[in-house]
């Protein structure tokens, strides 16, 4: 048998995720790394509807920035590999550089990355600053945020996949405007979003470091969004849904499963990752939070479910 293929931990099952204090520094210096390469997406990549286009994509063996064109005319992509445990930059003329992900202060990774772009005679000029976080430390002057942990970094990803396969059997079933199942460096989640179809009210803003114009475009239409975050602040991994604008009386609609619930402090919907992991059917279990939660923001906000969703006997055909 191939040695990589011996030494690879089966995908089969949800893996258990620690609460995100048992994990807080990895979790927090790789959230950093994330927006090193997510700026560079985001420097790389024309504004697509609502920042669509600065998002990281779930592969088989990470996150990928997915193929960006470069000035040059060639095509460049950067991943973070998971299971060998390296950043890798590559490009459409066959040239790639790579370096080991292992325990580093944020300035050292950003100096790496840097490097490598200059390897590979890539000029990608990004704001150094993070963003959506309390305190902002340029990437340079990050000696902060310094841990990485494969172990919890691998499981962490191994449960991006399923949720991703999930959302992405429930992004199959609508045929409105949707965005792909894709990951957000900068509140570090995977997530998904349905629209109605109508325009929001300008969104308040007033996140943490990041100018409100970006949540307005983020919030220009109505939506429903769901994902997952790795840790949600009060204490587990969990998955989530919301409406912007939220519709009167959501809170108090009924969804399922039973886990779920909603969170008033937050204004969402919430269901433990754990409870999905140690459900008879997880992916069933995952399903049905997200189609109760979307149910519920669509009858309430009088979304044009017919016009929206896709039949069931067009499917058959």
């Amino acid at each position: 048998m191939d040695d990589a293929r011996a030494t690879t931990p089966s995908t089969s099952d949800w893996p258990t995720l620690p609460a995100p204090g048992d994990w807080q520094d990895a979790l927090d210096t790789l959230h950093m790394w994330t927006q090193v390469v997510g700026k560079i997406r985001l420097a790389q990549t024309p504004l697509i509807n609502h920042w669509w286009n600065v998002t990281l994509y779930v592969t088989c063996r990470g996150l990928s920035t997915a193929s960006m064109s470069y000035a040059d005319g060639r095509h460049v992509h950067i991943d973070f590999d998971f299971v060998d445990h390296r950043l890798r930059v590559g490009d459409s003329a066959g040239r790639s550089r790579s370096f080991a992900l292992k325990p580093m202060p944020v300035a050292d990774f950003y100096r790496k990355t840097r490097d490598l772009l200059g390897a590979m005679d890539l000029a990608v000029d990004i704001w150094p600053v993070p963003v959506e976080v309390e305190t902002a430390i340029p990437f340079a002057e990050d000696t902060t945020h310094a841990s990485y942990d494969p172990d919890v970094t691998q499981r962490f990803w191994r449960a991006l996949l399923h949720a991703d396969r999930v959302m992405t059997a429930f992004r199959a079933d609508f045929i409105g405007k949707s965005s792909p199942v894709h990951f957000f460096w900068g509140a570090f989640d995977l997530a998904v979003t349905r629209f109605s179809g109508r325009e929001a009210p300008p969104h308040p803003g007033g996140y943490p470091n990041v100018g409100d114009h970006v949540m307005q475009e983020a919030y220009s239409h109505e939506v429903h969004s769901a994902g997952l975050w790795p840790g949600t602040g009060f204490g587990e991994a969990a998955f989530y849904a919301y409406a912007y604008p939220e519709p009167d009386g959501l809170a108090a609609h009924p969804i399922q499963p039973e886990a779920a619930y909603y969170l008033d402090e937050l204004g969402e919907f919430v269901l433990p990752y754990e409870a999905v992991r140690l459900a008879d059917d997880p992916d069933a279990a995952l399903r049905a939070f997200l189609q109760s939660t979307y149910e519920a923001v669509a009858d309430l906000a009088g979304w044009d479910r017919v016009a929206l969703e896709r039949q069931r006997e067009r499917r058959r055909g």
